[in-house]
């Protein structure tokens, strides 16, 4: 039976091997594509495309007797590299003929990441940084678009300074978590173009494909269509957002999450519970909500700071949280188990369809985690 067993693993390692053979031999084809996509202007990322092929892959999955869920797991993995191994290269260009971009803070990390980008495209990119003001007017003329980028707790301050350079036919936007605010001072600021934008994301992803790009109508929304169409090549995916309606949503997504991180993290801090005693003792569901919340204090505290404190609106919302939170922790100090109870059914009520959504995404992630780090 050894004997069997032993030529069975060797025919598995026999065909390990030719599944990455054939993998580099897809790498290599996903070069020719990504230089036939720069020359033909198509995006790194077309949704409808890798839609198709997923649900393709899924059928000849199941034809074959190979669990379909799998299957997309594996698909979409090789997408994902595919999109990586593209963005290496050089992109398409939105426009005939180079911009010219300036980026304000173009030192920071969000700033090289773009500006990398944007010359990927063809275009040209001068940056500005704190120490360079005295060549800014310099730097700002001609350029076709005024991109800022810096700390939230600078970007009023710099927009009011570099629109001091800016002619009426240049596009001024910027990068900030906050919209409604600084779209408004734009347009106080800047008599031409202007548009508020917000990457979903960090600097420290690999690539932009299939991130998203929050997009705020300001001045001349035509003025800025080049703009958007350069990051849908780059293989972002576009939201046009109310400005008013992106930071309300943002108050809870990044003010009050970072501070129930704070939060959760001081307390552990106060009974001496070590995340990494806690990871020995954590279901695959906490040991995710102990990695977001970790992955927050790997980063720099001034700058979630500046994020919670950015905003009257935001600190009244968190105010408002810390109130109900209150409320809430009133029942357990009384032992209401029943008003808990209602209190959680309404939620329930709230959450609707919603929580089976959550239920299979979640579990998703969760056994993905378990796989790869359990």
């Amino acid at each position: 039976m050894s004997t069997s067993l032993e030529e069975l693993r060797k025919r598995l390692d026999t065909i390990d091997e030719s599944v990455l053979r054939l993998l580099a031999e897809r790498q290599d084809i996903i070069r020719q594509v990504a230089e036939t996509k720069r020359k033909t202007g198509v995006p790194v990322y077309v949704a409808g495309r890798e839609q198709e092929k997923t649900d393709r892959f899924r059928e000849q999955a199941a034809q074959l007797g190979i669990s379909p869920d799998w299957a997309e797991d594996f698909l979409r993995m090789m997408m994902s590299a595919s999109r990586a191994n593209q963005s290496e290269a050089t992109f398409p260009s939105a426009t005939p003929e180079p911009k010219t971009w300036l980026i304000v803070g173009g030192e920071g990390g969000m700033g090289r990441l773009y500006a990398e980008l944007i010359r990927k495209s063809g275009h040209q990119v001068r940056t500005l940084d704190r120490n360079d003001w005295l060549k800014a007017r310099a730097l700002t003329e001609g350029a076709d678009v005024v991109l800022v980028t810096v700390p939230i707790n600078l970007t009023g301050d710099v927009i009011t300074r570099i629109a001091r350079f800016m002619s009426p036919e240049q596009l001024l936007c910027d990068f900030t978590s906050i919209k409604a605010e600084y779209v408004n001072l734009m347009l106080q600021a800047h008599d031409g173009p202007v548009v508020g934008l917000h990457p979903m994301h960090g600097p420290d992803v690999r690539q932009v494909s299939r991130q998203l790009m929050v997009v705020c109508e300001g001045r001349q929304p035509e003025a800025a269509e080049w703009l958007i169409r350069q990051f849908e090549l780059w293989g972002m995916r576009i939201k046009r957002a109310d400005a008013d309606m992106h930071d309300r949503a943002m108050h809870l997504v990044q003010g009050l999450r970072h501070f129930v991180a704070l939060l959760h993290a001081s307390f552990m801090n106060r009974l001496d519970l070590r995340p990494e005693d806690m990871l020995d003792y954590s279901s695959p569901i906490y040991r995710a909500e102990l990695m977001m919340t970790g992955r927050i204090f790997a980063q720099d505290a001034r700058l979630y700071a500046d994020i919670v404190f950015s905003d009257a609106e935001r600190i009244r919302m968190l105010t408002d949280f810390l109130g109900h939170h209150t409320a809430l922790a009133e029942m357990v100090r009384t032992g209401d188990k029943e008003r808990f109870i209602r209190e959680f059914e309404t939620a329930t009520d709230f959450f609707g369809a919603f929580g089976a959504q959550a239920l299979k995404e979640s579990g998703y992630l969760i056994n993905r985690l378990a796989d790869r780090f359990g």
